[in-house]
């Protein structure tokens, strides 16, 4: 774990992460509690998560969770992204296999990507998502992600970043509801 911690720290550090106010670096256990609470802000105004967690700060730190990083913006958190091992039943995945041959197992998962409402229109979601990309490929893994059907601006962001649509399906969260989902992958590094 040392490891991947390190090389997270590599990643964050380089210098096209950061931007004028905006530093993005890798999320240390004390940032848990503004992490929740910028994504209460969230929720409040996007609806996204789309069923609010029992456990937020657990939600924000899924099993398989390889690395995660949070955006500062003159000393606040403004936004947060997290890479994970790909988990049995994940879409996305599946249809990257399906396209390219590889085995799922050679993906890495992008979620919890938000950025607070009032951090807005300065790239920093471009920012996380980049720096989330990095880190997967840095280990060998080719980043995938997947985002409700209903959340046009996300779609609209993977789309003007060069993602390529995977294709789209439903899921079955565990609180029983299903969603329909489109599922990209990063563009060839």
């Amino acid at each position: 774990m040392a490891d991947l911690e390190e090389r997270a720290d590599v990643v964050a550090s380089d210098p096209r992460q950061s931007g004028t106010g905006v530093l993005v670096r890798p999320r240390r256990a004390d940032d848990l509690a503004d992490c929740v609470r910028v994504l209460g802000a969230v929720h409040s105004t996007d609806r996204y998560p789309a069923d609010w967690p029992d456990r937020p700060a657990a939600w924000l730190t899924p099993d398989g969770l390889l690395a995660a990083w949070i955006a500062e913006s003159d000393g606040r958190l403004a936004g947060h992204v997290g890479l994970a091992r790909s988990a049995r039943g994940d879409l996305a995945p599946a249809l990257w296999s399906r396209r390219t041959g590889g085995r799922p197992e050679l993906t890495a998962v992008i979620g919890r990507l938000y950025v607070a409402p009032g951090a807005r229109g300065h790239h920093i979601g471009a920012r996380l998502l980049a720096c989330a990309v990095t880190h997967a490929r840095a280990l060998g893994l080719h980043p995938v992600l997947d985002v409700l059907a209903v959340d046009t601006a996300a779609v609209a962001l993977y789309r003007r970043l060069g993602w390529t649509h995977l294709g789209s399906g439903d899921q079955q969260w565990p609180s029983g509801r299903t969603v329909t989902v489109h599922c990209f992958a990063a563009p060839r590094g």
